[in-house]
């Protein structure tokens, strides 16, 4: 399970159905993405993280994803 993806989507207050339709996906496919069942292609990375506002390659890189994390977090203390 991609836990990283369903806490940013949830921190901005969307549903997996809010999110296929601003990505221009189906939720199922976007609901196998979250749960991990299966990876983005290019094109729907982008449009996931363009709706979430994060960066495409995190899908695809775990360095990229580590420093993700670090980077949310202090995008959250920011907004406090």
């Amino acid at each position: 399970m991609r836990i990283w993806l369903k806490k940013i989507r949830e921190e901005n207050g969307l549903t997996q159905q809010d999110v296929a339709e601003l990505a221009d996906v189906e939720r199922t496919t976007y609901a196998s993405i979250e749960q991990g069942r299966r990876n983005p292609s290019v094109v729907n990375a982008m449009r996931i993280a363009s709706v979430l506002d994060f960066e495409w390659t995190i899908f695809f890189d775990d360095k990229v994803r580590e420093k993700s994390h670090f980077y949310l977090n202090e995008k959250q203390e920011a907004r406090k």
